[in-house]
């Protein structure tokens, strides 16, 4: 199998970012309107700076703060944007200062110097230190000039979006709450240019996921795994490469793959800002024992009977019993599970086995925004909580069944719960782990339909591992 790439990256085109800030403009207009509040105000964003490690000058990669990356698509550190609520865009850099502005034809007005008026879709140019003076240039209403900034709460990682800083703030009115939720629901809603970078971070991820599995047997542990994989792409989230879930500062990758094991490997590339993530399962050696192909089928069926099933105005919380439901009803056919599955559930069974969200939603981050509920326990525990809108909307798909003891032992001495477990059978997992099957999905008018494309079926992973090519005629499951 060649270790390089076929695939073409896709241009990028300059309208992403002007029909983004296009579609936050209307919906703030819109917000406006709705509450009896005057048209006018910046919004205003700080994007990310570049950071050295520790005290030392050694310059870390820097990746641009995603709600900055979202509107302007500056890659380069050291940047300001504004959007004007009545007619102009600002792009501000740490040296110059971009404007344009929506006026007539949507027309250049003024060229000044510098590639950025190309690069970025603006107009006008500026030094930084006349940010107050261009801002109170623009605003034609008395008093001091409005700021929408950012600033809300990231339910993944419970940290504060950082607020616009700069000198001269104090000639400002600012506000703080009404952007980050507009914000955040724009970026649910993805246009046909972002579908297309999605798509191509999916495309290049299978690819190199489809590597990973054809070179497992000759690797000794998740470290050398995940080195082979950023090797091919630049990876949207830290990767998890191991027997069962994650390695991170405190817990690498460093456990030696032993035959027998499976492998959990849940990576993603990004491809300008737009990432994909996609989770495969795999015995280390090649071949699935049958124990390894029960749990293994009991995740698939779910993964495409969610996939099935998806289509407008279906909700998130109902897919997520549904994937539960299958995955029991499976170690209840397996002998792993006795008893009746309603009940099962009805005990919450289901979360022992799944002990995490069915999925999120993907765009620029891993975990894009929107669509957490403030109040939802009826699953455990749920990143999305909504009907699904059509089209638009790109979602994680996720199931997953582990054997996790400090999750199982409660349950089987619980003595409400105890019944369902084949305590026999059960003491054979004892060492197995997980399986997580993860695609990408975009929800359509009709369905749903595969982003992703990697062998899923035991026979065509077994394959794939002894050498046969990728793709098959066999296609991923999709309702589209």
């Amino acid at each position: 199998m060649a270790s390089s790439s076929s695939l073409s990256p896709p241009k990028v085109p300059k309208e992403l970012y002007f029909i983004n800030r296009e579609k936050v403009l209307n919906s703030l207009r819109q917000h406006l309107t709705e509450t009896s509040r005057p048209l006018h105000g910046f919004v205003l964003l700080q994007g990310g700076e570049e950071q050295t490690r520790y005290c030392t000058d050694h310059l870390e990669l820097f990746r641009q703060e995603s709600y900055f990356a979202y509107l302007f698509g500056v890659r380069e550190p050291g940047f300001y944007g504004a959007i004007v609520s009545s007619f102009c865009f600002f792009v501000i850099a740490a040296k110059y200062v971009y404007i344009y502005c929506l006026v007539g034809e949507n027309k250049a007005i003024i060229l000044l110097s510098g590639d950025y008026n190309e690069k970025y879709m603006v107009n006008m140019v500026y030094y930084t230190d006349e940010i107050v003076g261009v801002l109170q240039g623009h605003y034609k209403e008395p008093g001091k000039p409005l700021l929408f900034l950012l600033h809300g709460l990231n339910t993944d990682s419970n940290n504060f979006s950082k607020p616009a800083q700069f000198e001269g703030m104090e000639k400002f009115e600012t506000e703080l709450n009404t952007l980050h939720p507009i914000l955040s629901e724009c970026r649910v809603f993805k246009s046909d240019h972002e579908l297309a970078l999605i798509q191509f971070a999916n495309d290049i991820s299978s690819e190199a996921h489809v590597e990973e599995r054809f070179k497992a047997i000759e690797l000794d542990n998740p470290m050398q795994t995940q080195s082979v994989y950023i090797s091919r792409v630049l990876p949207s989230f830290l990767s998890a490469c191991a027997v069962l879930h994650y390695g991170h500062a405190a817990a690498p990758n460093d456990r030696t793959f032993e035959d027998g094991d499976m492998a959990l490997l849940d990576m993603g590339a990004e491809y300008q800002f737009y990432g994909s993530d996609i989770t495969c399962s795999f015995p280390v050696n090649g071949k699935f024992t049958s124990d390894q192909s029960l749990i293994y089928n009991a995740v698939l069926k779910a993964h495409n009977a969610v996939i099935n099933a998806m289509k407008p105005g279906v909700c998130w919380v109902d897919m997520h019993k549904l994937a539960e439901k299958i995955i029991l009803e499976s170690l209840k056919k397996g002998g792993v599970m006795v008893g009746n599955v309603d009940e099962m559930m009805a005990a919450r069974l289901g979360a022992v086995f799944m002990p995490h969200g069915l999925g999120h939603f993907l765009g620029i981050d891993t975990h894009d925004p929107g669509g957490y509920p403030k109040i939802l326990h009826c699953c455990c525990p749920l990143d999305i909580a909504l009907l699904l809108y059509f089209d638009v909307v790109v979602i994680t798909v996720e199931p997953g069944c582990y054997f996790i003891d400090a999750l199982l032992v409660p349950a089987m001495e619980n003595e409400s719960t105890s019944k369902f477990f084949n305590h026999e059978v059960i003491g054979r997992f004892k060492d197995f782990g997980g399986v997580r099957i993860e695609s990408d999905v975009l929800v359509t008018a009709n369905g749903s339909k595969n982003m992703t494309s990697v062998p899923r079926e035991i026979s065509d992973i077994e394959a794939i591992m002894a050498g046969a090519p990728w793709p098959s005629n066999k296609t991923a499951p999709s309702n589209s």
